[in-house]
This record gives structure tokens, sequence and C-alpha cells, in this order.
């Protein structure tokens, strides 16, 4: 397999791994209760967040950062890598000094890793509409464009429902239930365009090869 699409494979592998696990851990109790009590989580023992936020909003936070950058143009790469490392270097102070325990909400890391998958973004689309090699390209044709698009959906919307989630299913209970609704969607979107993306090389007829391809 080509190594341009060997991390988008890696990335897919992940994802089903944690909902496998994810399932598994709400089969087994007894495994689900030994992990909360090993991380001081006495009282709740039926949630499950600690795997939310090491999974999905730390790990996979960092492989969709790794993600946008092989998109990036050279010179803004190292913007990636300096936001990751300040990631990883943030969320183990922040556990370590319990300052935001790992099997409950962890808005503070969220935050700041939502902000800089926006960020990441938000870097790829001034690339395609300034970057020379971008602008040959037609974007609707890139695989790249459309997942940076849904992960901008995707992290705008679930770093909104986490801030006002609650409040909203107390106020307005549909409303609530659509926006999680909403995010259950992106996310299948998000996860079915890495499909895609390991893909590509049989879908030359819709999508064209991306710019950057060449530098990974």
């Amino acid at each position: 397999m080509d190594g341009f699409y060997r991390f988008p494979f890696f990335v897919l592998c992940y994802i089903v791994f944690c909902a496998n696990l994810a399932a598994y851990t709400n089969f087994d109790f007894d495994f689900k209760k030994t992990v909360n009590a090993y991380l001081g989580n006495t009282e709740y023992p039926m949630f499950n967040l600690w795997l939310i936020n090491v999974t999905e909003r730390q790990i996979l936070t960092i492989l969709n950062l790794f993600l946008i950058k092989s998109w990036l143009e050279p010179s803004k790469k190292k913007y990636i890598d300096w936001m990751v490392l300040i990631f990883v270097i943030t969320a183990i102070i922040l556990q370590v000094t319990k300052v935001e325990l790992m099997y409950l909400e962890q808005p503070i890391i969220f935050a700041i890793g939502a902000n800089m998958i926006l960020f990441a973004c938000g870097l790829y689309f001034i690339g395609l509409i300034t970057n020379e090699k971008y602008l040959q390209s037609n974007p609707l044709r890139l695989l790249s464009f459309w997942k940076i698009t849904f992960l901008l959906f995707n992290y705008s919307l679930t770093y909104v429902s986490s801030v006002s989630l609650l409040y909203l299913y107390r106020e307005n209970p549909s409303l609530g239930r659509i926006l999680f609704e909403i995010g259950t969607v992106l996310t299948i979107m998000n996860t079915s365009i890495f499909v895609l993306l390991v893909a590509a090389p049989f879908l030359a007829k819709y999508f064209d090869r991306e710019p950057y391809h060449a530098s990974n």
C-alpha cells in the first residue's frame, strides 16, 4: 500500500478498534468497573468517559492533526508539529495534576484539541485558495477537501454542543436531540471518508490525486 494511504488506513483501523472496545466495555461491566476503580472512580463505576477522553478526544484528535498535516504545504507542516506537542504536554499536565480527571468531562483538554483542529482546518483552506498546486485542482474532486470540511463541521458542532448540550436538553429537548443526532451523522460521514481515502487509488475516475501526494 502506498505510504500516502497507509496512515488513513491506520486511523480507520484505530476507529474500528475503539468502537469495538467501547462495545466490549458496555458488555463487560466488571472490566469497566475495574478500570474506573484504578483511575479512582468508585462512585460512578458505570461511567465510560475515560474511554471517550483517551481514545477520541485525545488520541483521535492527534491523529486527525497529523492527517491534516499530510495535506498542507511543507512550510505549514511545522505548525501541526508544534500544536501536537503542546496538546500532548498540556493534556498530560492537566491529568497528572488532577485538574481534569480522566474519568470525568475534560472541557479544557477538549476545547484545546477542538480549537487546534479548527485552526489546522483553517491552514488547509488558506492553502486551498492561495497555493498554486491547489489552485490548479478542482476542490470537489479532492478527498482532502471533503474530509477537512466534515472535520470542520464535526468539531465545530461537538465543541458547541459540549458547552451547551445539557442546557439545551433542559430548555429545548428537541433541539438537544437534533444536535446530538447531527453529530452522530457527521461522525459516520467522517468515518466513511476514511474508507474512501483508503480506496482512493481505485477511485481515480471520481477523485484526483492530492497535490502534495509526492511530498509525503
